[in-house]
């Protein structure tokens, strides 16, 4: 189990190369992933279920012991990312499509793997996790509200359909996976080691089926996304950093903070896309995208940070 925890933690310290490297193969060789798009739902609910599993109830003592530091991170989280995304698709003058899927990764909680990127930057962990439960736990409330305000002006929004797919994919696998380590937390602990494992596999096999489904678009509108895409992720770790150093954070919290306000739950911005929004089908590629884009930003923003932590 010591080679197998090994082999999770390298993997996950490096699933932007991961991604890139199934996403490559996807866009060339597409018959091999594109059936991971009919079970989009099913990779994220199993990725949220894995992450449900390493959260105990004391994990929500660092709400409480650090509330400023977790409502200021979740606060900038649900204004700065959603107003980044509406002002990027307004200026770059996206279609319909894209700015819906744009818009949709702005309005989703922080990413699991901003807890990753937390570590490796010397960030404070306990911080991220608490902040990432939080925005989490939140969004089957906010994030529908959100998209609806921001992106009713280039699609028909319905709140109720968003809500439903969120409480599905996230709400419950999270809650379920919490629940069973509270009551199994010993036989948990033992496999915790491939829990990241499971979660890694998740998010690439979403990555790498919407690649296939979309290379030829890819080909066409690619590059206009990963411009609005690397833009919005700056927004968001930039806006994140200067904010926590406005607030006085120490070193450990600004780096938390500018992280998990930077780096989306992507993943459930590609299902609500696939769920909800069908007669839009490149509404998935932003999320896809910035899935890739946000960990290769992210590890290169750790390993700046990690360099100057007496700053």
């Amino acid at each position: 189990m010591e080679t197998v925890g090994k082999v999770s933690t390298f993997l996950t310290r490096n699933i932007a190369v991961f991604i890139i490297l199934f996403s490559v193969v996807a866009f060339f060789v597409p018959g091999l992933f594109a059936w991971c798009t009919s079970y989009t739902t099913i990779f994220l609910a199993v990725a949220m279920f894995g992450m449900g599993l390493t959260i105990s109830f004391k994990d929500f003592g660092v709400v409480f012991s650090h509330p400023k530091e977790v409502v200021l991170g979740c606060v900038l989280q649900y204004t700065v990312m959603p107003c980044a995304a509406w002002l990027i698709a307004t200026a770059l003058q996206l279609d319909a499509d894209l700015a819906l899927g744009v818009i949709l990764v702005g309005c989703c909680p922080g990413g699991t793997a901003s807890n990753v990127i937390a570590y490796i930057a010397k960030g404070d962990v306990p911080l991220s996790v608490g902040m990432t439960i939080v925005s989490t736990l939140l969004a089957p409330l906010v994030t529908p509200l959100l998209v609806f305000a921001l992106a009713g002006a280039w699609v028909e929004v319905s709140i109720w359909a968003m809500m439903q797919t969120v409480v599905q994919v996230v709400l419950i696998p999270v809650a379920l996976g919490i629940a069973i380590n509270a009551f199994a937390g010993n036989v948990i602990r033992r496999v915790e080691p491939v829990l990241p494992l499971v979660s890694v596999a998740a998010i690439v096999m979403i990555v790498a089926g919407i690649v296939a489904v979309n290379n030829q678009k890819i080909v066409q509108c690619g590059v206009l996304v990963l411009v609005a895409v690397m833009l919005h992720n700056a927004c968001g770790m930039g806006l994140g950093y200067l904010v926590a150093r406005l607030f006085k954070l120490d070193y450990a919290k600004t780096t938390s903070v500018a992280i998990e306000v930077g780096m989306q739950n992507s993943g459930l911005s590609v299902s609500l896309a696939t769920a909800n929004f069908a007669a839009n089908p490149l509404a998935t590629l932003p999320g896809a995208i910035f899935s890739v884009w946000h960990n290769i930003a992210g590890s290169l923003f750790a390993s700046w940070r990690a360099r100057n932590c007496d700053k």
